[in-house]
């Protein structure tokens, strides 16, 4: 019989594997009765005429009330209490004063990244998923937002170079709430269909380079909680968790975020979820980029390992810029930008673009440094390859949605 999540940890005796096939068999039998009325009590229990420890875990699924006095405790909810509460909020199942108050909850004692990893993995559970054929050189580009700097749409940008440079790119995104202009909001004001279904998202980045998966989309449970997320006002863990769910399981990342402390907790998290090659960036000055205002803070996931470092713009040979000179007000100031970088004007809008599309092809793998990557990219605009990508991605997306 198969119990889920039963953590059954033997320390065996060293004498113990030198008994006869008699005694292991009724040391097996003691184990499996010791097992049953486990399962039937929901405790640990404790074999003392064998000569070894048996601890077992069944556990029992935790109450939203048992959560919540968790978090008042500042004591974590593990990660199968944390997979059973958050199916109950996408199903709908909590009501919408237990939902704010949990969420609230976790806020204040500041979530763990088992309990942000698990409900991220929840999330993908619930998502429409974009299946993928080939996911070599598959990334993801994108950032928390909250950093209100009000930049143009720097990832947004810097997906064409990717995909001109030789990745692909599942871009995952949703309209501006902390900023001017969210990459749902500026890929409709460079033209791009963004209602489309799994199928022609996954056709568009076979045949294109890039697909984009307008989050509302992709996570219809997340209806259940949108009116407590606006009636509360303040960040929740649904803010940390869009970035971790790409509906087309893009193996690679390049994730911005808005605080220093994610840096270590996303890469975390990416790490238990899955990723493969993955950096986590947080700009000095609070951008959710790599920046040229100030260094940057990366958290890098490679072969299994994570290594945390600071990068600067004067590494790669550019000049800083503050990001004052970046900010717009409109999702059509930001295309004008977008579309000044892609048919080549130089500038801190290029560098910025380049600096962060360099590092997604070195999260691909298709560059093997942020260096290589940033020389990719540069070349990518300058033949015109990059402007070309955003017009296939319109030409199709008005044809598949016609």
């Amino acid at each position: 019989m198969h119990i889920p999540c039963l953590i059954f940890v033997v320390a065996v005796c060293p004498r113990m594997g030198q008994r006869s096939a008699s005694g292991r068999a009724d040391a097996a039998l003691w184990c499996s009765l010791i097992y049953f009325c486990a399962a039937k009590t929901g405790k640990s229990l404790y074999a003392p005429r064998l000569e070894q420890r048996i601890f077992l875990r069944i556990p029992m699924p935790i109450t939203p009330q048992q959560a919540l006095q968790r978090t008042i405790e500042h004591r974590e909810i593990f990660h199968d209490e944390m997979l059973h509460l958050m199916r109950l909020i996408m199903r709908g199942e909590l009501s919408p004063v237990m939902t704010a108050a949990i969420v609230t909850g976790l806020r204040v004692k500041k979530e763990t990244i088992g309990e942000i990893a698990a409900a991220a993995q929840v999330m993908r559970e619930f998502s429409h998923k974009v299946q993928v054929a080939d996911s070599t050189h598959l990334v993801d580009i994108v950032g928390t937002g909250g950093d209100g700097a009000n930049t143009f749409n720097i990832s947004t940008c810097a997906t064409f170079v990717i995909a001109a440079a030789g990745g692909k790119v599942s871009k995952h995104g949703g309209r501006g709430v902390s900023s001017k202009s969210g990459s749902a909001d500026a890929m409709e004001a460079l033209g791009v269909h963004i209602n489309l279904t799994a199928e022609q998202i996954a056709q568009c980045i076979a045949e294109v380079g890039v697909g984009f998966m307008f989050a509302p989309n992709h996570h219809p449970a997340m209806k259940n909680v949108a009116p407590v997320r606006k009636e509360l006002g303040v960040r929740t863990i649904f803010n940390i968790l869009g970035p971790l769910t790409n509906p087309a399981s893009a193996p690679n990342i390049l994730m911005g975020v808005f605080h220093e402390d994610l840096v270590g907790i996303q890469i975390r998290a990416l790490q238990r979820l899955g990723a493969e090659h993955a950096l986590v960036i947080y700009g000095r000055d609070g951008l959710d980029e790599i920046s040229l205002g100030a260094s940057t803070l990366v958290g890098e996931l490679k072969n299994g390992q994570i290594t945390e470092y600071e990068i600067h713009p004067e590494d790669f040979g550019l000049p800083m810029v503050g990001t004052r000179q970046l900010r717009v007000e409109t999702p059509e100031q930001s295309r004008a930008i977008v579309l000044e970088v892609l048919a080549g004007k130089a500038g801190p809008a290029r560098d910025i673009v380049c600096l962060n599309a360099g590092a997604a092809l070195y999260a691909a793998n298709v560059a093997d440094s942020i260096t290589t990557g940033l020389a990719l990219a540069q070349q990518a605009i300058d033949s015109g390859a990059a402007q070309a990508k955003l017009e296939a991605l319109v030409a199709y997306t008005q044809k598949v949605a016609a």
